[in-house]
């Protein structure tokens, strides 16, 4: 079989595959239309998501039943790049539609507020105090289907056909049992059944249904959004701030981990090198800013500390969510806004609905460079190889492992500090600037007032760029990118190359966290 044919077989499989998911986004679309028996007033709003939702769902199911090979096969990591970097560009583009049907907003500031609710960022540029509650809900919606991710949802639904291929491609690459299917549904369950004991916990704090229902979601799914201007600071309640910084913590600790305590092996939790690193620097960073940044504009230790808690807990969650008056970071300094931004970079843990570089990175970056200092005074015979433990196992500490870390760190900076530079250039002072960008980069929710309605197109655009690297993590995009650009090329202009029978490749992306 000659390469052009092979590849062409394949992207008929592969869109075929992005077919069906295509026809899930379709269905998310039409799930803020549960809301009716409860507000009937809301069915003025039904057309723009009948509009937005219908389409897709016909196109996405005529595409799998044509496309997809009777004879299924799994799909390489690489293969899943590109199903994933289709399926959420489409995703982002059909969750525009209704904002510019019911909120009148143009194209770039559409696409902008769903990309920030798909890639649970939850940054935000609608008034939500004028917005209808089926599109609050919505906005909730977005952020339950990414932060479940669309792999685990198509997997489950579908076959295990997808597999590892978009799994790992979406940042889920440790599996939680032996069958892929199995795996996609303990994830589901966990995340489902967060979300419902959330609603339930916020209930109970004093919210209203609606309220607590969206807010669980966010919470859980590390999104941010919130229904009132406020955010959380709203209600002004220590017990519903305490509730939201469980359920956030539940969203940043990766599901295996979770899934193992579960299991009843309760020293998972701390010998977990994530969870222990995470604890650590929320720890340091809450009282940090409570001695010297939000003691001063809260009055009294008390209500500072609470602040710096909440603030920190969602900005290393990557969630977003704001107390106080911090929701344009009114009064705070430089170094309480610099905290925050470097907070937001480092992100949750691997494998779970967090943004950022993630503290499984972090760690290993840490512990690499402690060791090279160790070895330093030991014999030079010593054996003694560093170790991280990763749920109920340790695993040795790879040279391998070093390098993916060290590389995608250095890419992420790379990226943070041209984002950083190019918001400065429109005129922003720098401690904003970086603090902007890293919320977009990181996938949070925070902003200093930079990101609204009148921010200018070019701004909104660089925002959008980053929460999309930032939620498929930066060399799944790429390579997503590039391997259609390149396959693309081959089949238009088809090499001299024959192909008895291709393997393909499985070799893991430098970012797979697995």
């Amino acid at each position: 079989m000659r390469y052009r044919e092979f590849l062409r077989a394949r992207y008929r499989a592969l869109l075929g595959y992005t077919g069906f998911i295509i026809l899930i986004i379709g269905v998310v679309t039409l799930l803020p239309l549960t809301i009716i028996p409860f507000y009937p007033d809301e069915i003025r709003h039904a057309p723009s998501f009948l509009i937005a939702g219908m389409p897709f769902i016909a196109v996405g199911g005529l595409v799998w039943r044509w496309l997809t090979p009777t004879q299924a096969f799994s799909l390489t990591i690489q293969e899943g790049a590109v199903v994933m970097v289709m399926t959420w560009l489409t995703a982002c583009m059909v969750g525009a539609i209704p904002f510019m049907l019911i909120n009148d907003l143009n194209f770039t500031q559409a696409l902008f507020e769903s990309t920030s609710g798909y890639t649970t960022t939850g940054l935000s540029i609608v008034n939500v105090s004028e917005t209808p509650r089926m599109l609050l809900l919505f906005r909730s919606v977005t952020h339950l289907a990414g932060g479940a991710g669309f792999a685990i949802i198509a997997v489950l639904a579908a076959s295990t056909s997808l597999g590892m291929g978009v799994s790992a491609a979406e940042g889920r690459g440790d599996q939680l049992a032996p069958n892929v299917r199995r795996s996609a549904t303990i994830v589901l369950s966990l995340y489902l059944g967060y979300i419902a004991v959330g609603v339930v916990g916020l209930r109970m704090a004093g919210m209203g249904w609606f309220d607590a229902i969206n807010h669980s979601i966010s919470a859980v799914a590390t999104g941010g959004f919130s229904t009132k201007p406020e955010s959380v600071g709203h209600w002004d309640s220590a017990l519903i701030e305490a509730v939201l910084i469980v359920l956030m913590l539940l969203g940043s600790i990766n599901f295996l981990i979770a899934y193992t305590v579960l299991r009843g092996k309760l020293g998972a939790l701390w010998r977990s090198a994530e969870v222990r690193s995470q604890t650590f620097m929320i720890i340091v960073a809450t009282i940090l800013l409570t001695g010297l940044t939000t003691t001063a504009i809260y009055g009294t230790v008390e209500s500072g500390a609470r602040v710096a808690l909440f603030e920190t807990v969602s900005a290393i969650t990557s969630t977003g969510f704001a107390s106080g008056n911090s929701v344009i970071y009114a009064g705070w300094n430089d170094f309480g806004l610099l905290m925050i931004a470097l907070l937001m970079a480092m992100g949750g843990g691997a494998g779970s609905t967090s943004g950022g570089i993630k503290q499984l990175r972090v760690y290993v970056l840490y512990k690499s460079a402690f060791w090279e200092i160790k070895r330093a005074f030991l014999p030079a015979h010593a054996v003694n190889e560093p170790v991280i433990w990763q749920a109920d196992r340790s695993e040795p500490l790879s040279d391998k492992q070093v390098r993916q870390a060290a590389q995608f760190v250095g890419v992420y900076l790379t990226l943070f500090f041209i984002g950083t530079g190019i918001i400065a250039a429109y005129g922003y002072p720098l401690a904003q600037s970086m603090f902007e960008f890293s919320a977009a980069l990181g996938n949070a929710g925070m902003s200093v007032g930079i990101t609204s309605a009148g921010a200018s197109p070019g701004i909104l655009w660089l925002l959008i760029l980053a929460m999309i690297f930032g939620r498929l993590e930066i060399f799944v995009l790429i390579v997503g990118i590039l391997k259609l650009f390149t396959d693309s090329r081959d089949m238009i202009f088809p090499q001299k190359q024959v192909w008895a029978s291709p393997p393909p490749s499985r070799r893991s992306l430098p970012g797979d966290k697995r």
